[in-house]
């Protein structure tokens, strides 16, 4: 084991390590359904995506919605995605390798998404990744969702590593500012659901695939 590499890698969830497009898109629009509007693009929810579900009905449905009808239409998301989300939803290429041969060299990992806790663990479980992290906290495991650094300050208390040696990796400019505010590095993947936001948020480094991650996180023992 190489205890001088980068210690604690923290993950995103969708758009970094799952590929949940298709499910989350059935999801949205199951809901803009059930308000009897019509169903929108892929690309239109994938933007969509990233500040929690509350946030992203209130996209979903509009300006127009009410407080009411969106309440109505989350209810009826979380549902929805509850019973469905694991129906399309996948690893990314090259992720499950990646994240064998970060706890072999020693690394630390946990999950910071702003997706409802719940369904986090869910996913981490069915794809039987649960052994790779320490832990997994999602939107509503603190007061204050990301960008907000608190997920991140937590794990650096509960796993006792340094803030210098950490790395947060996401795929949106939400997960670049959460690194910001707690002052760790920040790597962005160029494969996500919104790799346009790094344009106005860039990261210190841009990966393709996971792999390219891993020989960064390596060579910080150099």
């Amino acid at each position: 084991m190489n205890s001088s590499i980068c210690d604690l890698v923290i993950f995103d969830l969708d758009g970094t390590l799952i590929d949940s497009k298709l499910d989350l898109v059935h999801s949205v629009n199951a809901a803009r359904g059930l308000m009897d509007l019509p169903p929108i693009s892929d690309e239109l929810v994938s933007s969509y995506v990233g500040d929690g579900a509350p946030v992203l009905m209130r996209r979903a449905l509009g300006p127009q919605a009410s407080e009411a009808d969106v309440q109505r239409g989350l209810e009826f998301f979380l549902k929805y995605y509850r019973a469905h989300m694991l129906d399309n939803t996948r690893l990314y290429p090259g992720v499950r390798d990646a994240l064998d041969r970060l706890r072999e060299a020693g690394a630390k990992m946990a999950v910071l998404t702003n997706k409802p806790v719940r369904f986090s663990r869910s996913i981490v479980e069915g794809l039987g990744l649960t052994q790779h992290f320490f832990q997994v906290y999602g939107g509503n495991s603190f007061e204050r969702k990301k960008p907000h650094p608190i997920g991140i300050e937590t794990l650096l208390g509960e796993s006792g590593l340094a803030r210098e040696r950490t790395i947060m990796v996401g795929d949106s400019g939400v997960d670049v500012q959460t690194a910001r505010n707690a002052k760790v590095q920040a790597c962005g993947v160029a494969y996500g659901f919104q790799p346009e936001s790094f344009v106005e948020y860039p990261p210190d480094l841009i990966v393709d695939d996971m792999a390219e991650l891993v020989e960064y996180v390596l060579s910080r023992s150099l």
